[in-house]
């Protein structure tokens, strides 16, 4: 199903489709290198916030058309910009406001979010990667941050970068602007999985259904928790899940999976 159709004859920027309770989202600018442009970049948060909604959606997969997932911003678009009286500045703001926002929906929507990476992901691109909550990548796929290479240093994708990988490997790459592969990308912790080309959505979807069978109240908890603790010192981040912990215990969810797991059967989820 098509998100947007700007004109008649024009393409949508982004797909969704249902498959079962996993809603998958396609970028589809293959001509334009599935790049980040204000339409693209509009219609992923659209979907993202209707999604957040949705209770027939418990796993989110976000893929690409063609053979790049992501080259980033629309520097076409970008630089058309130049010509405004500002040179483009409010312009360029706008921009990386709504991206910047765009991602932390990735990271805020209550449901989990995997990355299906079949080539190429730069710049924004790679930090759309890095947003996700887990990632499964082809082993043709590779991963760069190269805006050093012309002059604009990747400093929005450098936000999820460094919150994914030791700060020295990010550090490589936002000064290096070298492309890794998909093998690399999972020593430093980029992506979770890599898989033969071409098998990279059938695996998404595969973890996608697999986290989607697990109570999404739990799920939503858990999530909104792992990111919330991450920034707080050991003291706070152990203080804090511990009032998680205990909230999650008064839920019914985890009183029926408790009691499931003693009864040694399978659990029925009301999603509360």
């Amino acid at each position: 199903m098509a998100l947007s159709q700007r004109a008649s004859d024009a393409p949508p920027l982004l797909l969704r489709e249902a498959i079962d309770a996993v809603a998958v989202l396609t970028l589809n600018r293959p001509a334009a290198r599935n790049s980040l442009s204000e339409g693209l970049i509009g219609d992923l948060h659209l979907a993202l916030d209707a999604i957040a909604g949705d209770r027939t959606v418990r796993a989110v997969v976000i893929a690409a058309n063609g053979t790049v997932f992501s080259a980033g911003h629309d520097l076409k678009e970008l630089t058309a910009r130049r010509a405004d009286a500002d040179r483009g500045r409010a312009y360029f703001a706008h921009m990386m406001s709504i991206c910047s926002a765009m991602m932390q929906a990735v990271v805020a929507l209550p449901k989990p979010v995997i990355a299906c990476v079949q080539g190429v992901a730069t710049a924004a691109g790679c930090q759309l990667v890095a947003s996700c909550d887990l990632a499964v990548a082809s082993e043709a796929a590779t991963f760069a941050t190269p805006g050093v290479d012309i002059g604009l240093f990747c400093s929005t994708p450098m936000v999820a970068l460094t919150r994914n990988v030791p700060r020295k490997q990010a550090m490589e790459m936002l000064l290096t602007g070298e492309p890794i592969t998909a093998a690399r990308a999972r020593e430093i912790g980029l992506v979770n999985r890599v898989v033969a080309a071409g098998l990279e959505r059938d695996a998404a979807i595969a973890l996608a259904e697999q986290v989607a069978r697990k109570s999404a109240h739990t799920v939503k908890l858990g999530k909104e928790a792992f990111y919330r603790q991450a920034e707080m010192n050991l003291a706070d981040a152990y203080s804090f899940a511990a009032g998680v912990m205990t909230e999650n215990m008064m839920a019914r969810d985890a009183e029926e999976g408790i009691g499931a797991f003693i009864e040694k059967r399978q659990p029925k989820w009301e999603d509360r």
